[in-house]
């Protein structure tokens, strides 16, 4: 098969799941509720974000979506491509009937700074802090969670640390040691500058980058722009703790201690991580609730791919199976 005929193939698979988990119409943003919050951990405020069906009464299961290196939270799960298509996390899995939130850690977008670099072990005390608003608003103590990038990293550190929180969790886009990995190899050369600094320049090229670092053409080109257009209003620069921490301190999560059900869930074309050093921590997972997800065609950010609603499917599934298997 030809990379197009191949992409042709991925476009109507996305087509196809499409239209199971979002409406033949697109609602107008008025069935949403949106509300945003602050929390905050050693002195520093931290901006959290939450949405849900305006018209859905009842308590909801509680979905909670942790950003990556260079991009905050909005920009991440609720993005507006205009003409595109449906690119907003935080819509698709609010219409499936989840009560979705999201923050920006500490020194990205909306959040406060302090003298720190912002790196995995902090963002697991800013879901903790975060953990405490949820319970407050929600009553559930106890809630879904997915990461991605380096927000898996957060999230995954925050379920070995806070296992009583986690109820499925779901790693996109994870690293496990970093062995074999092309984008950390890469990275790793600037290692003195992120000992050094604790903010480093993002730019409009860098977040291209993002879509085209692994192999081109896994995203609409209207993707990047809309992203950069949402994002750079925050400012030129990010914290450079997740970067030292995946170049230099992995591991950082330690598999025997995540006691939730997981899903692992990564692209094809991923560099942050090969397959064997995933599977390494698979198969070290305690719960045999767990799956491993490759979504053929996608590369680093599956949820801002042509193949992303392949990724709502399979998220959807994983974290309704326990509803399933009870039933």
């Amino acid at each position: 098969m030809s990379d197009a005929e191949r992409r042709a193939v991925l476009l109507g698979l996305v087509a196809a799941t499409s239209a199971a988990l979002i409406p033949a119409a697109a609602a107008a943003a008025e069935e949403f509720a949106a509300a945003e919050f602050w929390t905050e951990q050693d002195g520093v405020k931290l901006w959290m974000f939450r949405k849900q069906l305006a018209a859905n009464g009842g308590r909801r299961p509680v979905l909670f979506f942790a950003h990556g290196s260079t991009i905050s939270a909005r920009p991440s799960f609720d993005l507006e491509v205009p003409g595109a298509g449906e690119y907003s996390l935080m819509n698709v899995f609010a219409r499936l009937g989840y009560d979705v939130w999201t923050m920006d850690f500490e020194g990205y977008g909306h959040s406060g700074r302090s003298a720190g670099n912002s790196d995995i072990a902090t963002g697991a005390r800013n879901l903790a802090a975060a953990a405490v608003v949820i319970e407050r608003e929600t009553g559930a103590a106890k809630f879904h969670i997915m990461g991605e990038s380096s927000g898996a990293l957060r999230a995954g550190r925050f379920a070995t640390d806070h296992p009583e929180r986690v109820d499925r969790l779901v790693l996109e886009a994870f690293t496990y040691t970093g062995k074999g990995s092309e984008t950390l190899g890469k990275r790793a050369e600037r290692l003195a500058y992120f000992r050094a600094n604790n903010r480093r320049v993002r730019t409009e090229s860098d977040i291209a980058s993002i879509f085209t670092r692994d192999k081109p053409g896994t995203s609409d080109a209207r993707v990047a722009p809309a992203l950069a257009k949402a994002e750079l209003p925050f400012g030129d620069s990010v914290p450079t703790g997740t970067y030292l921490d995946m170049t230099a301190n992995l591991p950082q999560v330690d598999p025997k201690k995540v006691l939730s059900p997981v899903l692992l869930i990564r692209g094809e074309h991923d560099g942050i991580a090969t397959e064997q050093d995933l599977m390494d921590f698979f198969v070290q997972l305690p719960s045999f609730d767990r799956q491993y997800v490759v979504l053929p065609g996608a590369a680093h950010s599956i949820a801002m791919g042509h193949s992303r609603a392949q990724f709502w499917h399979a998220m959807h599934a994983f974290l309704t199976q326990s509803q399933a298997q009870s039933a």
